[in-house]
């Protein structure tokens, strides 16, 4: 009888502490809304469907000041005084024309953890106020702001789950998630994904760019019957063709699906948001297997600082080198800014935070170091290619020096 009552207590210890754990909610967003209509909603936040942590991004594009404007055109006069000019339908391009394309704005992206708060300008843009005192507005590039935002849902503690449209909102105040807060949409998925080169990534799972928690639902077509599975009851996915997949039950079943998004190759990638890189996302013709598995532990509100000036040292190919503020490509010159490259089938968003070196390889290619010792050769991107916009290195005299990809060797950021 003793020993009944002991193993009793055991089991019900063990209970009570897994639920502790699934209840750990302190990686989520969180905050206060205050709409037009003067309401307030508090709670755990889950934005544009497939953004619930505080390690996703919030994509947009931001303007570039008028000194990067002008900047990239003396940059790009440089260039074209190199190139041959072409003419397409009457447009004589290169060469010294002074007809030629500027981008007054930039692709930008922010993790939402370096948020302050977001406050909704127009139909298509926001203020975001830092955590560091910076304010930058960022315009509708994704569907993460605007109109066409696909989903915006607060799970307010004591009104219950609200879901607003873009027009509700006024300002979006972010703090910390409590770590006994409960959703009723389940826990965030993490996993391990192996691509089809064998490569393995850990994170935070985004699968088909829409579901991230255990209560969503992957759906597909067994034996012309259409089946509906929650992710929490699945140990893992594994592509089976380009038209289905093999889903792998915790309960020992399987089953191969197909005919929808979820399991063919019409899936829109399966995002692994990493904590010391970034983010990487795969396509289905990449994708091997996704192998679920617990997280290993929340990464939280306070693990954010908002961002700095990116400050380091840049080498030339001639031997010289330049310390100071960093403005890399004309456009990031923070360390809550993105750089952008593909490696092996993945596409990359590596925060310049987390970065140590990038050294270039080659007019295509660069090896970028992060600073828990991984390293990946990006490419496929104005940010590690010959179609970079120029390093710009502010000295602590005031003298700002350009260096071009030509003549750029290796960059180490400061810590």
């Amino acid at each position: 009888m003793k020993g009944s009552l002991i193993t009793a207590f055991w089991c019900l210890s063990f209970l009570t502490m897994s639920g502790a754990l699934k209840a750990d909610n302190s990686g989520r967003i969180y905050g206060r809304i205050y709409t037009k209509d003067n309401e307030e909603f508090v709670g755990l936040i889950r934005w544009d469907k497939n953004e619930v942590n505080w390690v996703d991004v919030l994509d947009g594009n931001k303007d570039l000041p008028e000194k990067n404007r002008r900047a990239a055109k003396r940059h790009g006069a440089q260039d074209r005084d190199r190139e041959h000019s072409i003419e397409i339908f009457g447009l004589k391009v290169g060469g010294n024309d002074e007809n030629f394309w500027w981008s007054d704005n930039a692709q930008s992206g922010i993790r939402f953890g370096h948020l302050k708060s977001l406050k909704v300008i127009d139909d298509d843009r926001v203020l975001l106020a830092l955590k560091s005192g910076i304010e930058v507005e960022l315009t509708e590039g994704s569907t993460d702001i605007g109109q066409d935002i696909r989903e915006l849902i607060i799970e307010d503690e004591k009104k219950g789950e609200i879901e607003l449209v873009w027009d509700d909102i006024e300002t979006v105040e972010f703090s910390p998630a409590q770590a006994g807060i409960k959703s009723r949409y389940g826990d965030r998925l993490y996993g391990n994904l192996t691509t089809r080169r064998g490569d393995e990534y850990s994170g935070f799972v985004c699968w088909d760019v829409d579901e991230v928690l255990t209560d969503d639902v992957i759906d597909g077509e067994e034996r012309d019957r259409t089946r509906k599975i929650e992710l929490g009851t699945v140990s893992a996915i594994e592509r089976y063709s380009s038209s289905g997949a093999t889903v792998f039950l915790k309960s020992g079943d399987q089953v191969i699906l197909k005919g929808t998004n979820d399991v063919d190759d019409s899936n829109r990638g399966i995002i692994i948001s990493d904590p010391g890189f970034g983010q990487m996302r795969v396509d289905w013709d990449e994708f091997s297997r996704l192998d679920f598995t617990p997280a290993k532990k929340s990464v939280t509100y306070d693990q954010f600082d908002g961002g700095r000036k990116l400050n380091g040292t840049v080498y030339a190919e001639s031997g010289e080198s330049y310390t100071g503020e960093i403005r890399w490509d004309n456009d990031e010159e923070y360390t809550w800014e993105i750089l952008d490259g593909d490696y092996r089938g993945a596409e990359f968003d590596v925060e310049f935070g987390l970065i140590k070196t990038i050294e270039k390889n080659s007019t295509r290619t660069s090896l970028v170091t992060v600073w828990d010792g991984r390293s990946f050769r990006l490419r496929g991107s104005n940010d590690v290619d010959e179609e970079n916009k120029g390093i710009f290195i502010t000295q602590a005299n005031g003298d700002v020096e350009q260096i071009g990809w030509d003549e750029f060797k290796k960059v180490e950021f400061a810590k």
